[in-house]
């Protein structure tokens, strides 16, 4: 039994959720998100609250339902408060620069990355070493930030690098003379 999925999915006021030809569609104040449905697990909308249980006792429908029940948490979660990461730049001269639709990176290279930004994906740089990106989508908005720290990730001698917020970087000891 999946301790997971046994959990209903409640849904707040301002809320509905609709289950329409494989597809559950949740509509919430910051805008609609849909997910394809599984055959393999029933769906039920029933008051305030999402019930999610597999369709039959094969190992696959079990291992697949906290999954499940986890992609429609998200999707309620992503219309009312929505998700967000901060990513941290360390480092001589690395600074970011959210412009528009694009962020633009310095980033020690001789040339600046621009990252085209996703639409509806919002990214935020408060000041030169902080970059905020959220979003509905919690899949987009971790892609995004993926992407972002892809380019200079953190390195273990001196921390330089774009790291998230609250990441450990394991520190190593140079060499001795």
């Amino acid at each position: 039994m999946s301790r997971i999925g046994k959990k209903a999915v409640a849904i707040p006021s301002g809320v509905t959720a609709t289950v329409d030809n494989g597809t559950m569609t949740v509509k919430g104040p910051k805008g609609s998100l849909s997910m394809g449905l599984s055959d393999l697990i029933d769906y039920k909308v029933e008051g305030e609250e999402i019930q999610v249980n597999p369709a039959n006792d094969s190992k696959q429908a079990r291992s697949f339902w906290g999954m499940h029940r986890t992609l429609v948490s998200n999707l309620v979660e992503g219309v009312t408060e929505g998700f967000t990461k901060t990513l941290e730049i360390s480092g001589v001269g690395y600074r970011a620069q959210a412009q528009g639709n694009k962020l633009k990176l310095q980033l020690g290279f001789s040339h600046d990355v621009d990252i085209d930004v996703p639409e509806g994906i919002d990214v935020k740089t408060p000041d030169q070493t902080t970059v905020i990106v959220s979003g509905m989508d919690k899949q987009a908005v971790g892609q995004l930030a993926a992407e972002i720290r892809r380019w200079r990730k953190p390195e273990p001698y001196k921390g330089k690098g774009i790291k998230y917020q609250g990441e450990y970087v394991f520190r190593k000891e140079g060499k001795k003379k």
